[in-house]
């Protein structure tokens, strides 16, 4: 592992103000000898941590600085990362990061969950928790689900909590849990116990290309996302990458009447039934492949596309809102949108731009995001976004074991207000700064700063 670079605060600073006088950026009444404010200490629960697991690529965001729209964000004059508690240490195929970085920024590791939130004290002593509850080896459900242990890691959290008598903002990674009677449980713990909880992916801070907004209060009618991954890790994504962006519809989220998983002529025959639009569809693969492309019928026979089937999951609104989300070949970087609004003629449509690569700097965005829950105690976005993603997952894996009947969700009538995100929205400026051809690190170091 290398050396951390020497990184000099103040240079970073300097460069993100413009280089201002140091009296012109004091506070009113601020003494030139004040006490800078303590960080927040940070618990990191993490089933793994090797080279690019989600808890090396969030985690580095945390302890280094980092761009995000081509800025320099020094985190390490507000947060702290105080502790590690590791699930698993690791393989010979994926070799262990956790016990290195520990080394490297002098984080204590802990051998339970109770001694990261307490800091082997009697009582709570961190002011943050980072869940990173993906990556690892962990059994499969008879449904084809891994049992990430989400629910076992929030449950010894709220435990800490509870007998503390506080508690602290959580971010949990990506899907709240396998389960919607968990992931509902876990909403209803943290609104009980009075803590902000965030949760879901990177992938809607994306750059959209090309720029798209949905006017908050649209009545979009139709909408399309499109990913390239397996069905339960990348179909998360595609779903929440859809929710994100109809949200902010006409009458807000009222919730999903039911979930239908399709394959094969059943998908097919959908799309001629006008249960899914194909050439909104085809619209949103134009997105990212440009105007030539052929039908989506088409595309999917050509060898790129067809190694592994399409699916989708068809979703029904409860405002009458009608989705789709499909997977189409195999690109771990597709995120593609396209919906329709009453009134107008064409489409809109966008990708989903993850940066150089892969996926590994998109997470600055997330980053960034779940630093600001941390600081106000307020996600970016609510919670319930992720909740009703989760449960749409759920039945749709239901679906597809029941072959394909559609399941009907009264419990999933989640209603929420969005909340406007656009500022944690990469808009791409970092790409100008690092690029394909910029080196990636192997461990935890700044890259692209001056």
């Amino acid at each position: 592992m290398p050396e951390p670079l020497p990184i000099s605060r103040r240079r970073c600073l300097h460069r993100m103000l413009g280089g201002l006088p140091a009296t012109l950026l004091l506070s009113p009444g601020a003494s030139v000898n004040a006490e800078p404010p303590r960080r927040l200490k940070i618990a990191a629960l993490l089933t793994a941590f090797f080279y690019r697991s989600h808890a090396h690529v969030i985690l580095e965001n945390f302890l280094v600085p980092y761009l995000f729209r081509g800025e320099v964000v020094d985190p390490t004059g507000e947060f702290e990362i105080a502790s590690f508690y590791v699930d698993q240490f690791g393989t010979a195929e994926k070799p262990d990061l956790a016990r290195p970085v520990a080394k490297q920024f002098g984080i204590p590791i802990f051998d339970s969950i109770d001694g990261a939130l307490t800091l082997g004290g009697d009582g709570l002593a961190v002011d943050a928790v980072l869940l990173i509850g993906e990556h690892g080896t962990y059994p499969f459900n008879e449904k084809g689900q891994e049992l990430y242990p989400k629910q076992r890691f929030f449950d010894e959290v709220t435990r800490v909590f509870e007998s503390s008598g506080r508690s602290v903002p959580v971010y949990s990674d990506k899907h709240l849990s396998h389960t919607w009677d968990e992931a509902e449980g876990m909403v209803e713990t943290a609104k009980r116990l009075g803590f902000g909880l965030m949760a879901g992916s990177s992938v809607p801070l994306a750059q959209r290309i090309p720029p798209l907004e949905i006017p908050a209060g649209s009545r979009v009618e139709e909408a399309v996302s499109i990913h390239g991954g397996p069905l339960e890790r990348y179909g998360f994504h595609g779903l929440e990458v859809l929710q994100s962006m109809v949200e902010s519809r006409q009458g807000g989220e009222t919730g999903i009447e039911s979930v239908r998983y399709l394959e094969g002529d059943a998908l097919w025959a959908a799309a001629d039934a006008g249960d899914w639009s194909e050439s909104l569809a085809t619209e949103a693969m134009k997105a990212e492949l440009g105007e030539a492309m052929p039908p989506l019928r088409e595309l999917v026979t050509e060898p790129e596309f067809s190694r592994t089937p399409p699916h989708g999951f068809l979703l029904r609104y409860r405002d009458g809102l009608k989705g789709i989300v499909l997977k189409i070949g195999n690109s771990d970087i597709r995120w593609n949108f396209a919906c329709r609004i009453a009134d107008e003629t064409n489409a809109k449509a966008t990708r989903f731009h993850v940066g150089p690569w892969h996926n590994r700097n998109l997470f600055k965005a997330l980053s960034h995001a779940i630093q600001e829950h941390f600081r106000k105690n307020r996600a970016p976005y609510p919670v319930e976004r992720t909740l009703l993603v989760t449960g749409a997952l759920e039945a749709a894996i239901d679906s597809k074991i029941a072959g394909g009947a559609p399941v009907i969700t009264p419990h999933l009538d989640v209603a929420y207000s969005p909340r406007d995100f656009r500022a944690f929205r990469e808009t791409g400026e970092t790409w100008e700064v690092i690029t394909e051809d910029t080196e990636q690190p192997d461990g935890i170091e700044p890259v692209g700063i001056p």
